[in-house]
C-alpha cells in the first residue's frame, strides 16, 4: 500500500497525528456498538413478536439463536476479509449489511424474514468483532493497550447499557418492530466516520490481495457442524431423541471433518480457514477454553434475564431496560478501572475474580421473587456486571498478548469465533434446560400468569448458569501472562 495513497495508515496518519490511532479505535467502537446493540436489544421484544407469530419457545429462541449462529461463522471471515478487501471495505460493508438487516427486520411480514433479518445482522456483528482487538495489539504499545482496551470497552457496553432501555420503551410505546431501526443510525455514524479514519489497507499495513482466496470447504464444514449440533440441542427436548441422536452425530462428524482439513491446508501451504496452530501457544489454548465457557454463561442470561423479568416476575418490557440500565452504567465504569490494570495485575487473578462475581450474580436471582423489591435485583444485575468488567478488557488482550503479530488477526478470530459458538449453544442451552425445568414444574409460558412453580424453573436455570461460571474458574485459574511483544506495527 502506497504510502501517498491518502486511504494508507502513514496518510492518516501524517494527517491526524499523534492522535489518529484513538480517532480509528473510537471509528471502529462506534460499529462496535451497533452490532452489540443488534445483538441485546431484540431479547426485550422476543414475548411480544412470539405472540403476534404464535411462536413457541424452542421456535422464538432461534431470534437470538439464528443471530449468534451467523455472528459464529462472521468471525472465521474476518482474516480472510481484511487480507482481500482491507479494514476500510470489509468494515463499510458489514455496517451496510447490518443496516439492511435492520430496515428488513422490521418491516418483515412473517417470521420466516424476521429470521433472516438477524442472520444477515448476525453475519455483520461477527465479522466486526475481532476488528477492535486487532487495532489495539498492532497500533497500540504494550503499556497503553489496557488504557486503550478499558476506553473502548467503556463505549462499546453503552450500547447494551442503554439500548434495551430505549428498546423497551418503544415496545410498550410503538411494537417490536421499532426496535430494529433503532441501529441505523450508529450504523451511517460508524459508516461516515470509516471515510474518515479506517485506513484501505490491511493488517501489518500490508495491501489488499484481491487473489486471496477463501476456504469454502472449511467454511461449509463449520456451518454444517454448528448448525447441526444448535439443532440438536432444541431436539434433545423438543424433538425425538433419535433425531437429537443425529443432528448431534452430523454435528461431530463435521466439527472433526473440519479439524482434520485445516490441518490439511496448513501442511501444504495454503490458507486455513482458523489457524489451528495458534492453539499450540498455552496461553491463547487457555484463554480460547474460558472464552468458550464464559460465553455460554454471558449469552445465556442475555437470553434468560428478559423473558425471566417478563414472563416470571410480570415486568413490562420497559422494566427491563431500566431495571439493567444501572448495571450497564456501572459495568462501563468498572471496565474503565480495570482497564488501566491490566498491565500491572495478571490476567488469570482478574479474569478468576469476574468469573466469581458473574457466578455469585447468577446464584443470587433465585433470591428474588414477585415479592422482592426491585433494588434487590438491580443489586444482584450490578454484582454480575461488575464480574463482567473484570473480564472484558483483560481476557482477550492477555490470550492474545504472547502471539506473534502475524497471527494476531487469526488469534482475534478464533477466539472470538469460540467465544461466540460457547454464547450460540448457550442460548440455546438455557432454553432447553428453561422448557425441561418448567415441564417438570408442571408449567408452561404458553399460559400468561406466572406461578411458584414458573420461578423455580428460571432459578434452575440461573443456578446452572452460575455453575458454568465456577467451572470456567478452573481453567481462568490456569491463564498465566505470556511475554509482552513490543510496540505498535500499523
Amino acid at each position: 500500500m502506497s504510502d501517498h495513497d491518502p486511504g494508507s495508515v502513514a496518510a492518516l496518519r501524517a494527517r491526524w497525528g499523534e492522535r489518529y490511532r484513538w480517532l480509528l479505535l473510537f471509528s471502529v467502537m462506534v460499529g462496535t456498538m451497533a452490532s452489540i446493540m443488534s445483538s441485546t436489544i431484540v431479547n426485550v421484544a422476543i414475548p411480544d413478536m412470539s405472540r403476534q407469530f404464535t411462536l413457541g419457545q424452542e421456535r422464538a429462541q432461534w431470534v437470538s439463536s439464528g443471530f449468534m449462529v451467523a455472528s459464529t461463522l462472521g468471525m472465521l471471515l474476518t482474516p480472510w476479509l481484511l487480507a482481500r478487501y482491507g479494514y476500510r471495505r470489509t468494515y463499510v460493508g458489514t455496517m451496510v449489511l447490518l443496516m439492511a438487516g435492520g430496515l428488513a427486520g422490521g418491516a418483515a411480514g412473517n417470521y420466516g424474514l424476521v429470521l433472516l433479518a438477524r442472520v444477515a445482522e448476525g453475519l455483520a456483528a461477527g465479522v466486526v468483532q475481532p476488528i477492535p482487538a486487532i487495532i489495539m495489539l498492532r497500533a497500540f504499545a504494550p503499556d497503553e493497550q489496557g488504557k486503550a482496551s478499558g476506553i473502548f470497552g467503556m463505549g462499546v457496553v453503552l450500547a447494551p447499557a442503554i439500548g434495551p432501555s430505549i428498546g423497551g420503551v418503544l415496545v410498550d410505546l410503538a411494537g417490536w418492530r421499532s426496535i430494529f431501526y433503532l441501529v441505523v443510525p450508529f450504523a451511517l455514524a460508524s459508516i461516515a466516520l470509516a471515510w474518515l479514519f479506517v485506513p484501505t489497507s490491511g493488517p501489518g499495513n500490508a495491501q489488499a490481495q484481491r487473489g486471496a482466496r477463501l476456504d469454502l470447504p472449511g467454511l461449509a464444514l463449520a456451518s454444517v457442524g454448528t448448525v447441526c449440533l444448535l439443532n440438536g440441542l432444541v431436539e434433545l427436548r423438543g424433538g425425538s431423541a433419535s433425531h437429537a441422536g443425529l443432528l448431534l452425530a452430523v454435528a461431530a462428524a463435521a466439527i472433526a471433518a473440519f479439524i482434520a482439513w485445516q490441518w490439511r491446508l496448513a501442511r501444504t501451504g495454503r490458507e486455513p480457514l482458523l489457524q489451528l496452530g495458534l492453539f499450540g501457544h498455552r496461553t491463547f489454548a487457555l484463554g480460547t477454553v474460558v472464552a468458550f465457557i464464559y460465553g455460554i454463561a454471558l449469552f445465556g442470561s442475555t437470553y434468560l434475564l428478559p423473558v425471566w423479568m417478563q414472563m416470571g416476575l410480570q415486568l413490562p418490557a420497559s422494566h427491563v431496560g431500566t431495571i439493567l440500565l444501572p448495571a450497564g452504567l456501572v459495568l462501563a465504569v468498572t471496565i474503565g478501572v480495570v482497564g488501566r490494570l491490566v498491565q500491572r495485575v495478571p490476567t488469570h487473578v482478574l479474569v478468576s475474580i469476574g468469573l466469581l462475581l458473574l457466578a455469585a450474580s447468577f446464584a443470587l436471582m433465585p433470591t428474588v421473587g414477585l415479592a422482592s423489591p426491585l433494588a434487590l435485583l438491580v443489586a444482584w444485575a450490578i454484582v454480575g456486571r461488575i464480574g463482567l468488567g473484570f473480564i472484558l478488557p483483560s481476557l482477550n488482550l492477555g490470550a492474545m498478548r504472547a502471539l506473534p503479530k502475524t497471527l494476531i488477526p487469526q488469534g482475534s478470530s478464533a477466539i472470538n469465533f469460540l467465544r461466540m459458538l460457547g454464547g450460540a449453544a448457550g442460548v440455546s442451552l438455557c432454553a432447553i434446560v428453561l422448557e425441561w425445568r418448567l415441564a417438570a414444574h408442571g408449567d408452561s409460558l404458553a399460559v400468561a400468569a406466572t406461578s411458584p412453580a414458573r420461578l423455580a424453573a428460571f432459578d434452575e436455570a440461573f443456578l446452572m448458569l452460575a455453575g458454568i461460571c465456577a467451572l470456567a474458574m478452573l481453567a481462568a485459574w490456569q491463564l498465566r501472562d505470556g511475554p509482552r511483544d513490543a510496540g505498535p506495527t500499523d
